[in-house]
């Protein structure tokens, strides 16, 4: 089975998730600074959601980039990660049209949690897939940033009843140690492509 249809059918869901997240951004109705003021919470949590939108769309792109053929359980588990990514926009408005409330806060952080469950299941299911020696498999080997990213988004969840701004600033620290692409699927990815 080959991986076009799984890489277009899961860009056209990225796209979907953002457009409907930008859409429920709301217009201020005032022309003041205090206005604008009012929607910083909505707007922060719009862009933090799009970087980790972005960081998914980009590690999922380099993660197929180097698989070599899928099978059922593999499309199983992409659906299983857009589902999570799916409840972005819900959340994303949820948190922030609530000013980082505890409950909302929380939730954010719970779907994040399953969000990179389900991306760690769909690596699992590529590697059972092409093997144990497969590309994928030598590349990601033990994963302790999609380990930490786990338990830091777990931690924030827990927080978000303590001191909502930690837990955001967790959200933050996950975003900053996944910004720029896996460099060790993109280190191998820009190798094989000069040879």
């Amino acid at each position: 089975m080959t991986k076009n249809r799984l890489e277009a059918f899961s860009d056209g869901v990225f796209a979907v998730i953002i457009t409907i997240m930008v859409l429920e951004l709301k217009v201020p109705h005032d022309v003041t600074l205090a206005a604008a003021r009012q929607l910083a919470p909505a707007f922060f949590t719009y862009v933090l959601s799009y970087v980790f939108l972005g960081i998914y769309w980009n590690n999922h792109h380099h993660m197929l980039h180097v698989t070599e053929r899928i099978n059922g359980e593999v499309l199983w588990a992409n659906l299983h990660l857009l589902f999570w990514l799916s409840l972005t926009p819900f959340v994303t408005g949820w948190m922030g049209e609530n000013h980082f409330a505890a409950v909302p806060t929380a939730v954010y952080g719970a779907v994040m949690v399953c969000a990179a469950i389900s991306y760690t299941i769909l690596q699992g299911a590529i590697i059972r897939c092409q093997g144990p020696r497969s590309k994928l498999a030598a590349l990601v080997k033990r994963d302790i940033k999609g380990k930490l990213s786990i338990t830091m988004y777990a931690a924030a969840v827990a927080m978000a009843f303590v001191n909502q701004m930690v837990s955001v600033a967790l959200y933050v620290a996950v975003a900053i140690i996944w910004f720029v692409p896996d460099r060790r699927i993109e280190a191998n990815v820009n190798r094989h492509e000069s040879v």
